[in-house]
């Protein structure tokens, strides 16, 4: 029991009770692609002692609105859906194929638990895989490698209408099972942390600002956004209905400290040492210049990495939507991403949350944010 209590206290550290609660709750409830009610409303119950107002658009994009009605708009934006699968095809003996739903990394799926979200509630299961005897059962048997079209789920069921009996059906959803856990050494582990550690992030900041009643001189527009995984569509969306003068972008982006990646193509980032910050032609130079300032004047530690073309994430649904809108991306480092066990250091979500409100209370209407004085 002792023992318990202290990992309890070690996650708080630097995170109130509330917080903590909350993020347990939110990084538990399923959230995958087009399908993001659940994890929506608890993050939507959450803002709504915070928010002046809560709104959401007809995908499922939730917004909650703090000081509204001010000409100048902020976004602070994270993205809410995870990576899951699609019943594809349910077979005579009960057996069932699937599709991806977004980037979800087929070569890990061999026996992992997962939640079929059917049509009368959820249903585990398991990925099946055959045992290694009969996998090699000939010295010069070729070892099988998973695949999408080679990976089934096994609920039980042993007819195709035992599956149906249980309210699965093709277009099923399938999440996997992992939640949230600790680590040694303040590490943090859990399915989808890409990137609802983001909606975390935003919502804790959006929490700062209320509890210590600044006045913005802004309408903050707080974004959790649907359909990332798939395209940025949710970001797209929303972005082109607010039209916001700002926006500040958080995800996640690559721990490069661990083997098989290289440092050559993906810079040098690691977790525990501070957001990281990076250059690509969607980020505004001037608006990222405004965030190292920031960053510099209040001792957080940042990281940096070039982007090149595009960033891959929502800030380039904001930075090229109406007319073009100063858009940054603050991203959190993560070692494993789009496994079940996607791992990241407490100290950098503390850090990312001081930053964020560190910018929002230093930005005003008259930052100058032009290229050409």
């Amino acid at each position: 029991m002792a023992k318990s209590k202290k990992k309890e206290d070690k996650i708080k550290s630097g995170l109130d009770e509330q917080a903590v609660k909350f993020m347990k709750e939110y990084l538990n409830t399923p959230s995958p692609v087009g399908f993001e009610k659940s994890g929506q409303q608890v993050w939507i119950n959450y803002m709504k002692p915070i928010a002046d107002e809560i709104m959401t658009d007809p995908y499922g994009t939730a917004v909650a609105v703090l000081n509204p009605g001010q000409p100048f708009k902020v976004v602070i934006e994270a993205h809410a859906d995870e990576i899951s699968w699609f019943v594809n095809y349910i077979t005579d003996q009960g057996l069932m194929y699937l599709k991806r739903n977004g980037g979800v990394d087929h070569q890990i799926a061999p026996s992992k638990r997962v939640i079929i979200h059917g049509k009368k509630g959820p249903v585990k299961a398991v990925f099946g895989w055959p045992a290694i005897h009969t996998r090699l059962s000939t010295p010069d048997q070729k070892e099988p490698i998973p695949k999408v079209d080679n990976l089934w789920l096994d609920c039980g069921a042993r007819t195709k209408k035992e599956v149906e009996e249980l309210g699965i059906h093709v277009g099923a959803v399938v999440t996997y099972e992992e939640g949230i856990d600790e680590l040694a050494y303040d590490f943090l582990i859990a399915r989808a942390f890409d990137n609802r550690i983001g909606g975390f992030m935003i919502a804790e900041t959006a929490r700062k600002l209320k509890e210590e009643k600044f006045k913005l001189p802004f309408t903050l527009y707080v974004v959790n956004a649907v359909q990332e995984e798939i395209g940025l569509r949710g970001a797209e969306m929303i972005a082109r209905r607010l039209k916001p003068d700002v926006a500040i972008v958080t995800d996640v982006t690559h721990d490069t400290t661990t083997p098989l990646i290289n440092k050559n193509i993906e810079g040098d980032i690691a977790c525990g040492k501070g957001p990281s910050l990076a250059y690509a032609p969607a980020i505004h130079n001037k608006l990222l210049s405004f965030v190292e300032e920031v960053a510099e004047k209040e001792k957080i530690p940042v990281q940096w990495r070039a982007l090149s073309r595009s960033t891959g994430t929502d800030t380039d649904s904001f930075a090229y939507a109406n007319d073009g809108c100063p858009s940054v991306l603050i991203s959190i480092p993560l070692r494993y991403m789009h496994t079940t066990v996607e791992m990241l250091h407490r100290s950098d979500i503390e850090n990312t949350i001081k930053l964020m409100t560190a910018a929002l209370k230093k930005l005003t209407p008259k930052t100058n944010l032009s290229y050409f004085d």
